[in-house]
């Protein structure tokens, strides 16, 4: 019984690690949809998100039959119940993403303003996805910590952002609309890390 739970556990950990996976793709689309205005990759980030709401559902389902089937208690059950959390912030991850994606048509006769803090922050966002989902998986509280390390430097861009929009839009009004596109785009990013922390938190 017991090895059949630590299988079941294990494909819930490669189904987490995919699940984060394609996260990480779906920011990186939308990201380079928004930097290099590129429709198809747009579509690519809306096409990850789609997927991602598909794992979920997979995820979701294992861990209902973890749940139910092997009726796991102390450990076992905090790390099941933990993982039905993450998935939720994953799957905010997701939505986010297209988001960006969806905004990057908008924003293509911006000027070069916040596009370098907003490039930053996505490689930023990428990896803090990545490193949480890691450091749940591999139980490695190190890394979980790091996460909040970098969660820190993505509010000091997106703050970095704010300014240079203020700027932007003082000196040239016309250019207001485009700019709170632009801002909306770094909230997103600062919500996925946002995001990204919550899923730390759980290890």
């Amino acid at each position: 019984m017991r090895t059949h739970f630590d299988e079941q556990l294990e494909k819930l950990h490669l189904e987490l690690i995919r699940m984060g996976a394609l996260c990480e793709d779906a920011i990186s689309a939308a990201a380079k949809a928004l930097l290099e205005q590129d429709p198809a990759l747009a579509a690519k980030a809306q096409e990850a998100e789609e997927e991602i709401d598909r794992a979920e559902g997979d995820v979701e389902r294992l861990c209902m039959q973890l749940l139910l089937r092997q009726q796991p208690v102390a450990k076992d059950l905090r790390e099941v119940s933990s993982a039905l959390k993450m998935i939720s912030d994953l799957e905010r991850i997701g939505d986010q993403a297209a988001d960006i994606a969806e905004l990057s048509g908008y924003v293509a006769g911006a000027s070069e303003t916040g596009r370098t803090h907003i490039g930053e922050m996505a490689r930023a966002t990428i990896a803090m996805v990545t490193d949480s989902v890691d450091s749940f998986v591999h139980r490695d509280l190190a890394l979980a910590r790091s996460v909040f390390a970098a969660d820190d430097r993505v509010d000091a861009l997106f703050a970095d952002v704010k300014r240079e929009i203020v700027r932007l839009i003082s000196k040239d009004s016309a250019k207001a609309e485009v700019a709170l596109d632009l801002l909306m785009v770094a909230k997103y990013f600062e919500r996925i890390g946002d995001h990204a922390t919550n899923v730390a938190e759980w290890v």
